[in-house]
C-alpha cells in the first residue's frame, strides 16, 4: 500500500483505530517502548542520586543530556526523515536504544558506571529518540488518514500515560528486590519487542524521487518559513517551548526534592509518580470530548494556564513538609501533595498536547510534516537542555526548591501568547488550506 495524497484523506477509514491493524501495531509498539522508557526515566536518576551521588548539577546536565539532540539536530532531522521511510526510522532507533542502553546495564553491573557515561549515553539515546519521534508524529496522519487524527493521538497519548503510571510503579517495586541494573535490563526487552512491533507494520510509502530532491538547507528553511508563517502556530510554539524551558528548570532537580528535600523513599515516590501520572490517562481519555466542550480553539490556552499553576503545587509540597513537621502530620501530607500537583499537571499537558499536536498535523501538507515536526520539536524542544542547565545551576546556587518555583514560574507565563491569543476567542479551528 502506497501513502499517496488520496490516502492520506481517505474517506473509508475504519469506524475506530482499534480495527485499524498497521494502527494496532504501531499502537502496540509504542506501548512497549514507553513503558521502557519510564521505567528507565524513573530508575536512571534514582540510580545517578541514590548510587554515583550525583550533584544537582550533575543532575542537570544529564536533564539537558537526555534532550541535546532536539536542540542539535532537530532541523536536519525532518528533512532526513521526509527522505526516508518512516517504519524503518521507527525499528532502526529502537534498536539502537537497546543496544546503548545494554552498555550502560553492563557498565553498572560490572562497577564500571559513572555520570559521564550516563551522561554520554543520554546524549546517543536522545539523538535516536528524536528521530523516532520526528517519524512517529510524521507517520500518524499518513497510516490512519486525516479524519482519525485526533482519536490517534488521544490513544498514543493513553498509552503514554498507561506507562507513567505502570513505569514508576513497577520500578518502585523492583528496586525493593532488585538492583537499578537489573530493572534496566527489562527496558531492553521493550525497545526489541517495540521494534518488532513496528516492522509488523504493513503500511508502505512511497519515497520522493531522489532526482527531486533539493539541498537540505534548502528543505530545512522550508519547514521553518511554514512554521513562521502561520500566525496561531508561532504562539503555540512559543506557548510550548516557555512552557518547556520552566518545566526542565525543574525536572532537572526534581528527584533531589523528592528523594533529599522531602525525604520521600524510593518505593514512595514511585508511587507518587505512578498516582500522578494517572491523571494524564485521564487526559487522554478526555481530550477529544473536551476539545468538543470548550472548544478545540479555547482548549489549548485553557490548558496551558492550568499546566503552569498545577506545577506550582509541587514546591508548595516543602511549605507543607515545614510547616508539618510541629504536628507530626508532614510525612503524611507530603506525598498527597505531590499527587494532587502531579495529577492536574498531567491532565492538562496530555490535553494541551492532544489539541496542539492534532492541530499542528491537520494544518500541515502531508509533503511537509517531516520538516515541519522537526522545525516545531527545535523550537519546543530545544529549550530543554537549556532549561536542565540552568536548573542545576539554580539549584546549585540558590537551592533545590528555589528552582523548582521559578521553573513554575516561567511555565505559567508561558501560557501567555495563547492566552492573549484569537484562541481564546474562536470557537472552531481554521481550516487547513491544503484540505
Amino acid at each position: 500500500m502506497t501513502s499517496d495524497e488520496p490516502q492520506v484523506r481517505t474517506a473509508a477509514s475504519p469506524r475506530s483505530l482499534i480495527h485499524h491493524r498497521d494502527f494496532r501495531y504501531l499502537w502496540g509498539g509504542d506501548a512497549l517502548g514507553q513503558l521502557g522508557a519510564q521505567l528507565t526515566g524513573f530508575v536512571l536518576p534514582i540510580f545517578a542520586v541514590s548510587h554515583l551521588h550525583a550533584t544537582e548539577w550533575q543532575m542537570g546536565a544529564l536533564n539537558a543530556a537526555e534532550t541535546a539532540a532536539f536542540l542539535l539536530l532537530s532541523l536536519p532531522a525532518g528533512a532526513w526523515v521526509d527522505r526516508m521511510r518512516k517504519r524503518r526510522v521507527l525499528v532502526a532507533a529502537d534498536l539502537a536504544r537497546a543496544v546503548i542502553l545494554s552498555v550502560v546495564v553492563a557498565a553498572a553491573l560490572t562497577g564500571h558506571a559513572s555520570m559521564g557515561l550516563l551522561i554520554g549515553a543520554a546524549v546517543v539515546i536522545s539523538t535516536f529518540s528524536l528521530f523516532f519521534d520526528v517519524a512517529h508524529q510524521s507517520y500518524v496522519p499518513g497510516l490512519v488518514g486525516l479524519d482519525h487524527v485526533v482519536e490517534g493521538n488521544s490513544k498514543l497519548q493513553a498509552t503514554q500515560s498507561v506507562a507513567m503510571i505502570a513505569g514508576p510503579a513497577i520500578g518502585g517495586v523492583a528496586l525493593r528486590v532488585l538492583s537499578a541494573p537489573l530493572v534496566m535490563v527489562a527496558t531492553v526487552g521493550t525497545y526489541l519487542a517495540s521494534a518488532f512491533a513496528m516492522a509488523r507494520i504493513g503500511h508502505r510509502e512511497d519515497l520522493p524521487d531522489p532526482a527531486s530532491r533539493r539541498p537540505l538547507r534548502t528543505e530545512i528553511a522550508e519547514g521553518l518559513r511554514f512554521v513562521s508563517s502561520e500566525p496561531l502556530l508561532r504562539r503555540i510554539l512559543a506557548c510550548t517551548s516557555l512552557s518547556n524551558l520552566g518545566g526542565a528548570i525543574g525536572n532537572a532537580v526534581v528527584v533531589i526534592f523528592a528523594l533529599r528535600t522531602l525525604d520521600v523513599g524510593t518505593a514512595t515516590y514511585g508511587v507518587v509518580l505512578s498516582a500522578s501520572a494517572a491523571g494524564g490517562l485521564l487526559g487522554a481519555v478526555l481530550a477529544d470530548r473536551a476539545a468538543r466542550w470548550v472548544g478545540p480553539a479555547r482548549i489549548i490556552p485553557a490548558s496551558a494556564v492550568f499546566t503552569g499553576l498545577s506545577y506550582a503545587i509541587t514546591p508548595a509540597a516543602a511549605i507543607v513538609a515545614a510547616t508539618g513537621a510541629t504536628t507530626g502530620a508532614g510525612a503524611a501530607l507530603v506525598p498527597v501533595v505531590l499527587v494532587i500537583g502531579g495529577f492536574v499537571f498531567n491532565l492538562a499537558v496530555v490535553v494541551y498536547n492532544v489539541a496542539q499536536v492534532s492541530f499542528r498535523q491537520r494544518l500541515c501538507p502531508p509533503a511537509l510534516l517531516g520538516r515541519m515536526n522537526a522545525s516545531a520539536r527545535f523550537i519546543v524542544w530545544g529549550p530543554i537542555p537549556i532549561g536542565g542547565l540552568l536548573g542545576g545551576w539554580i539549584g546549585t546556587v540558590w537551592g533545590v526548591t528555589p528552582a523548582l518555583w521559578i521553573g513554575a514560574a516561567v511555565m505559567t507565563l508561558g501560557a501567555l501568547p495563547v492566552l492573549l491569543s484569537p484562541l481564546s476567542r474562536m470557537t472552531e479551528l481554521p481550516v487547513p488550506a491544503h484540505d
